[in-house]
C-alpha cells in the first residue's frame, strides 16, 4: 500500500443492546429498498439473499423507536416496502454521521505518516 492511498478504515455502527441497529449495509439496504420499493429487489441489487435482507430490515424495525421499513403483502397490485418518514429521517442523520466522520478522518494525516507501509517480520523467540 503506497503512502498515497487510505490507510483509515472507519465503518460508523450504531448499536442498540447488542444488536446493529445501522451501519453502512444497513444504510445501504434501505437506500435500495427506497429505489425499488421491495425489500427483495433490493436484496437482488445488493447480492444479499431474500432470508439475509429480511432479518436485516427485521433488526433496523426492532431497534429504532418506529420502523424503518413497512411492507404491503402480494396479491393482485403486489406487494411492496417503502421506506418510512421516520426511516428516511434516520437514513439522512446516519449519512451526515458519516460525512462528518469522514471529515474527520483528515486530521489522523500526522498520525498514519507515523506508520509503516507494512509491518516488519515476526520475531520468533527473544532478541539478544
Amino acid at each position: 500500500m503506497g503512502r498515497g492511498e487510505t490507510r483509515l478504515k472507519l465503518r460508523p455502527q450504531i448499536l442498540s443492546g447488542g444488536e446493529i441497529a445501522m451501519g453502512p449495509g444497513k444504510a445501504a439496504l434501505l437506500d435500495a429498498i427506497a429505489q425499488t420499493g421491495s425489500i427483495s429487489a433490493a436484496g437482488r441489487l445488493l447480492g444479499m439473499s431474500y432470508r439475509r435482507t429480511w432479518l436485516l430490515v427485521d433488526t433496523m424495525n426492532r431497534c429504532w423507536a418506529e420502523p424503518l421499513v413497512s411492507t404491503a403483502t402480494g396479491g393482485k397490485q403486489g406487494g411492496g416496502a417503502r421506506v418510512t418518514e421516520f426511516g428516511m429521517a434516520v437514513r439522512a442523520d446516519y449519512a451526515a454521521w458519516e460525512e462528518r466522520l469522514a471529515a474527520a478522518s483528515v486530521a489522523t494525516g500526522p498520525l498514519l505518516a507515523r506508520l509503516r507501509d507494512e509491518p516488519l517480520p515476526t520475531h520468533h523467540g527473544p532478541t539478544r
